[in-house]
């Protein structure tokens, strides 16, 4: 009779284990899951494809990689008119025909529209790319106001090149006229 209570309390002290292992993966693998988040949302790195709109043949690849605390912005634009192009980020990441479904600048902290070179300024006012007599833009710059993250991040952001230059007085657009290219900036691999 001893070793029946006894086989039986063993059962019943692996079924409760069993119940109690079970218990705890749920909780177990949110834990893990939320570490890999945590991991996973150190972005460095975004990608833009701009496409052309309707009427226009202008078309590039755009990447921001962040160094030091700053935002490296390198894009290769082909298919344009020569001469400057405004070169802007806009509120919402959506191509359309006219390219008016990316919204207006994008603005989170509110300020008047400018250059590059001035501190106060919508974030997305990346001033002009110049294109040579071959269609062709290369820009690089550098630009501290940029960030992947918080309410001032770029991604899931629409990028827009536009067909004249950017005046950087006109407000709130800079009166640089319609879409020729937009693109939506997303998270690309390191």
């Amino acid at each position: 009779m001893s070793i029946k209570k006894g086989v039986t309390a063993f059962a019943v002290g692996v079924l409760v284990c069993i119940a109690l292992m079970g218990l705890r993966s749920p909780a177990v693998a949110r834990q893990e899951e939320k570490k890999a988040h945590t991991k996973a949302a150190a972005i460095s790195k975004a990608v833009a494809i701009l496409l052309p709109t309707k009427a226009s043949k202008a078309e590039g690849r755009v990447t921001f990689t962040e160094t030091n605390g700053t935002i490296h912005v390198h894009a290769e634009i082909s298919g344009l008119a020569p001469g400057e192009h405004g070169f802007h980020i806009h509120e919402f990441g959506v191509w359309s025909e006219d390219g008016l479904a990316a919204g207006g600048h994008f603005n989170p902290t509110q300020q008047k529209h400018a250059g590059t070179d001035t501190p106060k300024r919508h974030i997305g006012d990346l001033g002009n790319i110049t294109a040579n007599e071959n269609g062709k833009a290369t820009v690089d710059l550098d630009d501290p106001s940029l960030s992947f993250h918080g309410p001032t991040s770029i991604i899931g952001r629409g990028l827009v090149v536009h067909e004249k230059a950017d005046d950087f007085k006109t407000q709130p657009t800079g009166n640089a006229g319609g879409r020729v290219a937009v693109g939506v900036i997303g998270v690309a691999k390191p």
